[in-house]
């Protein structure tokens, strides 16, 4: 995979708080920036493929329990009112 070059243009204020965010980590200004373009670059890959999925298998695709309540735990569980009508 090959490389290209970017130039970019910023406030010096900017690049003062990028200098002393990627010197905390050990790091390069540039790579850095690399860094946190791979990351968003992915969390917005991310986040559509699961846009698509619930699309495609529908909301109720999270399960009995709903994507706001908690799951039931694993194992031979039984509650209380199983089996009764």
């Amino acid at each position: 995979m090959g490389s290209t070059v970017l130039s970019l243009r910023i406030d010096g204020e900017l690049l003062d708080r990028l200098r002393s965010h990627a010197a905390k980590r050990g790091m390069s200004v540039q790579d850095y920036v690399v860094r946190t373009l791979i990351r968003e670059d992915f969390d917005e890959r991310f986040k559509t493929a699961v846009d698509e999925t619930e699309r495609f298998y529908g909301p109720e695709s999270a399960g009995p329990a709903g994507p706001t309540e908690p799951a039931e735990p694993a194992g031979d569980h039984v509650r209380p009112s199983a089996g009764i009508a």
